[in-house]
């Protein structure tokens, strides 16, 4: 709709800007009643759904206002001009006003209209955020003595007696904790009671209950994509940077389980009180996914576990000798679901990163894991739905699978894996590739 739009406006000032060079005048009336109407009409189809009124609207609506109510204050004054006809003054006018609609109409382009993937439940789903402080921490990222704090999102059945398993999500590197919402929806709508977590500095952007904002940190955000770059750290660098990371995202985890958990048993808020403290499933995407597996393993009240395209880095050892990483030599007895994009998928032979992730590790011989073929690392969020651009740059290209099949059937896998392992519902058999 956006790009429409913008095609549309600039056909308007294109054509409008030549008749008036070859007629050799200006008609302002003509263009004032022009732009009135275009106003009048975005009104209309706002009105009538055709766009979904967001903020990706914003700054062309108030463009639009703007010209028209300049274009009746102009007709309404009736003035006649006497100005000498010039094309240059046409050619720079044409010019700014496309510049104008390009960069008012950017927000609708870059995060265009989408439909939501589909919500199969039962439930009605209601949202809730709320921040938590952890007395025990203070914030190693600011020189403040702050302690430490999470925010977290609710997603959860809306008018439900019963008591619903609790799944926890953590978000990727430089993510956010609405990156799977439609995840969290389709769960919630099968009883299911998600919260996702903003790791503060570690997210792209989050905001607090009393206004504290933090974007990500700019040495962290370097780590993370120095990381990936070859020359930039040893692998015993990399495994220094590894077991910082995870140690911040599995405190975040464990300070929000713990939390949930113990308002569970005291607070009478509606979301604490669906919640089922005896099943708790948790999972997450790229990062978020390598530490939902360590805090799997390391916790006896995990159930179940889902990781979507991440490294098993709670599996990793830096062995100096080799100057390598070795797969730790443990099992791993909690349920299991792994699942891939080609980004991911294509390295479990040749990354060692991904060494303890190979097929053939014995110590993962009961995990179910299935691959997205033609997905691309970002297909596995919500992302390339709410921004295709944004995704395409930040994964390096388009990806071949569709994004809504994509999205879609990996969160009807997640909901099949938990109905199975936490509410022993129905059978489990996915294939090996999708």
């Amino acid at each position: 709709m956006g790009t429409l739009l913008l095609l549309i406006a600039l056909a308007f000032e294109i054509v409008f800007s030549i008749y008036c060079i070859v007629t050799k005048q200006y008609y302002k009336k003509m263009k004032n009643w022009i732009r009135i109407a275009l106003f009048l009409a975005f009104v209309i189809l706002t009105l009538s759904s055709v766009i979904v009124w967001s903020f990706r609207w914003g700054m062309l609506a108030i463009l639009l206002f703007i010209l028209a109510v300049k274009g009746t204050v102009s007709l309404a004054r009736n003035k006649t001009s006497t100005k000498k006809y010039k094309t240059s003054k046409i050619v720079w006018k044409t010019i700014i006003m496309i510049s104008v609609f390009v960069i008012a109409i950017a927000p609708a382009i870059v995060f265009p209209q989408h439909k939501s993937p589909k919500v199969t439940g039962k439930y009605e789903v209601s949202t809730a955020t709320y921040t938590y402080i952890d007395k025990k921490r203070i914030e190693e990222f600011t020189d403040k003595g702050d302690n430490r704090f999470v925010n977290v999102g609710f997603w959860y059945p809306k008018k439900a007696d019963e008591k619903h398993p609790l799944l926890v999500f953590s978000h990727g590197a430089y993510g956010i904790k609405a990156s799977n919402t439609s995840t969290y929806k389709e769960l919630a709508s099968h009883g299911y009671v998600v919260v996702s977590i903003d790791h503060p500095y570690h997210s792209f952007y989050t905001a607090s209950e009393d206004g504290t904002k933090a974007l990500i940190n700019s040495d962290t955000y370097l780590e993370f994509s120095n990381s990936n770059k070859k020359g930039i750290y040893t692998k015993g660098e990399v495994y220094g940077l590894i077991q910082k990371w995870m140690k911040l995202r599995r405190d975040d985890i464990n300070f929000v389980i713990d939390t949930v958990v113990e308002k569970a048993k005291r607070d009478d808020s509606t979301v604490y009180q669906h919640i089922n403290t005896e099943e708790i499933g948790v999972f997450g995407h790229s990062m978020g996914g390598a530490a939902s597996v360590w805090v799997g393993k390391e916790r006896n009240d995990i159930d179940a576990v889902v990781n979507i395209d991440a490294p098993f880095f709670s599996e990793l050892v830096y062995n100096s000798e080799m100057n390598d990483f070795v797969a730790r030599d443990e099992d791993f007895t909690i349920p299991l679901l792994n699942i891939y994009s080609d980004d991911v998928w294509e390295q479990l032979e040749s990354n060692s990163t991904y060494v303890a992730n190979k097929l053939n590790n014995e110590h993962f011989k009961d995990a179910y894991t299935t691959h997205f073929k033609g997905a691309k690392h970002l297909s596995l969020t919500d992302l390339p739905l709410f921004s295709p651009i944004l995704a395409n740059i930040l994964q390096g290209g388009k990806a071949d699978i569709d994004q809504y099949y994509c999205i879609e059937k990996e969160n009807e896998l997640i909901l099949e894996f938990f109905d199975y392992t936490l509410k022993d519902k129905g059978h489990f058999t996915p294939e090996e590739t999708y």
